[in-house]
């Protein structure tokens, strides 16, 4: 397996090359109801209802009466973890709702809760044959995620998933609309893909 970099105008990605196929890691500045991936993520609360930010946007997007339908049936969803709806009226053929942590200091399990979050929804677009998913940066918005911290778990996360699961090719999209966030976001991937370059050449 041999680790990529690429770069473009409009985006970056981080890429993994297999034999079979490719996955990859991609930061986009656009809306993530935009994405016409297999599934989108929204940044869910325990109770799956519509919430503001991005969950108002997914809901509005999809139809807030049919999310809302879906979501209720399902009832409930603890943080770290993830369940799947159809998409309705978005691009995307389903949302993933993942609930991450309230940043609390980080002594309260925050960073592992997050980590959950992105491999549950992960695991679950697995399960479901999906190979593209679009995430949020979940968190970091009005639950107090330190940016930093939030985008080291996503690529985290998202990285091992790839690497413990190199039999199912996965695009994976950060679709985010402010340029510090996703400035922050390519500076914690490149300097992951970098620890990742040195550990390779010490072996």
């Amino acid at each position: 397996m041999k680790q990529t970099a690429c770069h473009d105008e409009m985006n970056d990605c981080m890429e993994l090359r297999k034999e079979d196929g490719m996955s990859s890691i991609h930061i986009e500045k656009i809306s993530i109801t935009d994405l016409k991936t297999d599934a989108i993520v929204n940044a869910a609360n325990k109770h799956l209802a519509q919430g503001a930010g991005v969950c108002g946007y997914i809901f509005d997007g999809a139809g807030a009466a049919e999310m809302t339908e879906a979501c209720r049936k399902i009832g409930r969803c603890e943080t770290g973890h993830a369940v799947i709806t159809p998409g309705f009226r978005l691009p995307a053929k389903y949302v993933i709702h993942a609930v991450g942590p309230i940043w609390m200091g980080g002594d309260l399990g925050e960073p592992q809760l997050l980590y959950s979050a992105y491999k549950e929804s992960l695991k679950v677009a697995k399960e479901n044959d999906l190979h593209s998913i679009g995430f949020p940066l979940i968190s970091a918005g009005i639950y107090g995620y330190p940016l930093e911290g939030a985008w080291q778990q996503a690529i985290q996360a998202c990285r091992d998933f790839l690497e413990e699961n190199s039999d199912h090719e996965m695009e994976i999209i950060f679709a985010v609309l402010d340029n510090r966030i996703k400035e922050i976001g390519e500076m914690t991937r490149d300097q992951y893909q970098q620890a990742l370059k040195e550990n390779y050449k010490a072996k």
